[in-house]
């Protein structure tokens, strides 16, 4: 276990912090809007620093061990940077996601080394974990259930604590918002946990895609609601997830998957980084905040994530025939999005 926590320390030592890039906004606006670049990770996606946090919160809670089959249940890019961690402790891996995930992340995974599992629906995922892990003896890393606990969301250089950091040597060091999306809540509820710790007046805002529970668990209060579960990969669940936590986070905002693909598309125009359809999600939505500020007269920052490289989606969400088939509209939303950044709307 020594040894095992020792590579994943070492990791993380000869990993750099993820850069913090402007995103160009109207001069008249007053606003400052900043993207952290999480596709920098050596896994490529928000979800390393999650994916070493699981690995730790079971290796020293005496779960994972020499020779230890580790399986989760994940959209992709969990299982992705697990896959990565398992193949550098050296143990199996099993990852069990919907037939719909993209090819690029399943030929990932079965890079490091991983096998993928593939079943009809999101919602199903769950239980075939558990039993796969079950019946090898195995360890459920459980992101679902397990991101809001296995994180230190007290500091320890988590994402909330590189933020304010990073932010300390600009006009606006305390972000009025920070956004981002909820796929387990595990982000979202450290980001919101960590800036009340710090005393600041910092307030989270996750964008939810259409047909996720968690817009309408935070509107309501109940943990029971389920929906559909969502097209934009990553984010958005059938189920409101243990890691969830929506009374730390001050706003959820449902958007259109259009506006999402859209969204995406902007990003890469304007930062000359392509994103996934996540990163659109997390653009509209601070865009909005952007938009109610200016008209309220004030002046500030705001702070989103990017979450993951649009490589991964060169076959879907960047292939406008598979939108199209997809019944997904993004031309009205991505013209929308641009006249607003060039002042024309």
């Amino acid at each position: 276990m020594t040894e095992a926590v020792r590579e994943l320390a070492a990791d993380s030592t000869r990993s750099a912090d993820t850069h913090l890039l402007r995103f160009p906004l109207p001069r008249a606006w007053g606003i400052d809007l900043y993207v952290k670049d999480e596709s920098s990770h050596p896994t490529g996606s928000l979800k390393h620093r999650l994916a070493k946090s699981l690995f730790i919160y079971g290796l020293v809670g005496g779960r994972i061990y020499e020779g230890t089959t580790v399986v989760e249940a994940s959209s992709g890019s969990t299982a992705v940077s697990e896959a990565y961690f398992a193949q550098l402790l050296g143990l199996p891996f099993v990852a069990v996601m919907a037939r719909s995930t993209s090819r690029r992340k399943i030929e990932l995974i079965e890079g490091y080394g991983g096998t993928c599992v593939l079943v009809e629906s999101a919602g199903a995922v769950y239980a075939e974990a558990e039993r796969i892990a079950q019946d090898a003896g195995g360890y459920y890393l459980d992101q679902f259930t397990n991101a809001a606990v296995a994180t230190d969301w007290r500091g320890n250089n988590n994402i909330a604590c590189s933020i304010f950091e990073q932010m300390a040597g600009e006009r606006h060091p305390e972000p009025t918002w920070i956004v981002v999306g909820a796929g387990t809540g595990g982000t979202s509820a450290t980001i919101a946990r960590y800036a009340r710790y710090a005393s600041t007046a910092t307030r989270v805002a996750v964008g939810d895609p259409e047909g996720s529970a968690f817009a309408e668990a935070w509107r309501t209060g109940r943990r029971d609601v389920t929906a559909r579960g969502s097209r934009i990969e990553g984010i958005g669940r059938p189920r409101v997830e243990s890691s969830f936590l929506p009374d730390v986070i001050d706003r959820v905002q449902t958007v259109d998957d259009g506006a999402s693909i859209a969204g995406m598309h902007v990003v890469a125009e304007r930062l000359g980084r392509a994103p996934g359809p996540s990163t659109g999600t997390n653009l509209v939505v601070a865009l909005d905040l952007a938009g109610e500020m200016v008209a309220r007269g004030e002046t500030g920052s705001i702070v989103t994530l990017l979450c993951d490289s649009g490589d991964r989606y060169s076959d879907t969400y960047y292939d406008a025939a598979w939108v199209q088939a997809q019944g997904i509209t993004v031309a009205p939303h991505l013209d929308a999005l641009r006249a607003r950044l060039d002042g024309r709307g």
